[in-house]
């Protein structure tokens, strides 16, 4: 039997699989494909494969038959029970030590039970975050692996090598144990959905208060690119707007104005509930996304529900652009602050040792969110490794009081035109309850024990619980005094 030359084998051989078998076979290494449907390899093998040293496999067997040892195997399929389907398949295959991969958008708690699972049969487990879609996945993407850490020695030059580069750093480094890959990857998917939709807030203040045709936002966007505002999502908005199709017409205000989800941002904004985080924003950008799914029940609400007289703007046009520049940012600084206090909390709860600057730094290339201030943010964990949030550091609570004056004056006029600003309103709302040493909820406590005899707490006396006989006729037993 021949020698094994396989550096690590892939398993699914849609686009993003495709793209990564590309490229590490770019970088020197051997890959050994596998899909479930066969004729796809084959198909695979003399067309995009044609000419590489890629190893196309007919059956799981031969697949690892042809990987040296321990033997790595990365899985590229659908989310949930297809990659506990590959796993069960494999398991019987594989050694003690041997190496199995997860790359796609699996789900963290399935990832930490896997973990542990594949721990008691001797197998390394790896659940990794891929971002930056095709052209990531074909050129460098930005690589997010937790899991086992005997694992990463085996497969660090690999991944470190196909990632995307930063100033010569590689967008890939070691996150941690069980499902922090992947959860690290979930919270980047939700702050890639409030980043697109506070640019969509600032297109929709522009085309609607400000009657800007698509190629003059775009201009404008273009011109934001140049500024902190440097980043993927920014250009790639500035390029749509200007894009017209074979009629000579911008595409863009023909596209239906609904959009989709596969969940990830949904899963941050859950597990934020859970965790008893405010990711206000990214909650909001998931809701909005709820809201323009409602298309029949607002072209029927838009009939007969009124707003202001009118949605235009009448000032300073510039300046209300530079404005809205502004409220762009401060929001976007409060989405990273909220996904990097998750984060943390996650860390707590699953006693993970998470490092803050080196995930900044693996988003800065090859991924969605991918922006210049994310070398910001690494600097701000590095110089304190601690922070509990981001608005404490000096560069960005400085950065935020530059440009709240602004952000104050688009949330208002947008809701004195009637123009919905969701993520820029409620990012805005988080700020000003995050910096109120005191808020309402003492009358919180106070309802709470009125009606059910929840206690509370006091000022002088916090951790020590109280009830009161609020109308002289309740009783002395509070509901914390026993448990159901």
């Amino acid at each position: 039997m021949a020698e094994p030359k396989g550096d690590i084998a892939l398993i699914g051989l849609a686009v993003m699989g495709q793209n990564i078998i590309l490229n590490m076979n770019d970088h020197g290494f051997t890959v050994v494909a596998f899909n479930r449907t066969v004729a796809k390899v084959d198909e695979f093998m003399a067309n995009e494969a044609k000419g590489t040293n890629v190893i196309g496999a007919k059956s799981l067997e031969d697949m690892v038959s042809k990987l040296k040892k321990p033997r790595r195997v990365m899985l590229l399929v659908k989310a949930g029970s297809a990659v506990d389907a590959f796993i069960e398949k494999l398991v019987p295959l594989l050694e003690t030590g041997d190496i199995i991969i997860d790359g796609g958008n699996s789900e963290y708690k399935d990832t930490n039970r896997r973990c542990r699972d594949l721990k008691a049969k001797g197998i390394e487990y790896v659940g990794s975050g891929v971002s930056g879609g095709e052209e990531g996945a074909r050129h460098g993407p930005s690589l997010m692996p937790g899991g086992s850490s005997k694992a990463w020695p085996h497969i660090k030059n690999i991944f470190q090598s196909i990632a995307a580069k930063k100033d010569n750093e590689p967008c890939c480094d070691w996150v941690g144990d069980e499902g922090s890959g992947h959860f690290v990857k979930m919270v980047h998917n939700g702050i890639e959905y409030g980043d697109m939709q506070v640019i969509c807030e600032a297109y929709h203040l522009m085309k609607t208060c400000l009657g800007m045709t698509p190629p003059e936002i775009g201009k404008v966007m273009e011109a934001w690119n140049k500024t902190e505002l440097d980043s993927y999502l920014i250009e790639i908005s500035a390029s749509i707007l200007q894009y017209k199709d074979d009629k000579g017409e911008y595409l863009v205000e023909k596209i239906r104005d609904t959009a989709g989800q596969k969940g990830t941002g949904k899963w941050t904004a859950i597990n934020a509930l859970d965790y008893g985080i405010p990711v206000t924003l990214i909650a909001e950008s998931v809701f909005a996304r709820c809201l323009s799914a409602l298309k029949t029940d607002r072209v029927e609400a838009s009939k007969s529900l009124k707003g202001p007289d009118t949605n235009k703007f009448t000032g300073d046009k510039k300046a209300f652009i530079e404005d809205i520049r502004q409220a762009l940012y401060a929001s976007k600084i409060v989405s990273y602050a909220q996904g990097f206090m998750l984060l943390r909390e996650a860390a707590k709860e699953f006693n993970w040792e998470l490092n803050y600057g080196s995930i900044a730094l693996m988003w800065r290339g090859g991924c969605i969110i991918r922006s210049r201030f994310l070398g910001n943010i690494r600097e701000a964990f590095d110089k304190k490794p601690a922070l509990i949030s981001l608005l404490l550091d000096d560069f960005f609570r400085d950065a935020v009081h530059k440009c709240q004056a602004s952000w104050r004056r688009v949330v208002s006029t947008a809701f004195t035109l009637g123009v919905p600003v969701p993520c820029f309103s409620s990012a805005l709302a988080f700020y000003d309850g995050y910096r109120s040493e005191r808020l309402p909820a003492n009358l919180i406590q106070a309802q709470r024990d009125y009606f059910g005899a929840h206690t509370y707490e006091l000022l002088a006396s916090p951790g020590k619980f109280h009830h009161t006989d609020w109308t002289g006729h309740g009783g002395r037993v509070s509901s914390t005094t026993y448990q159901a």
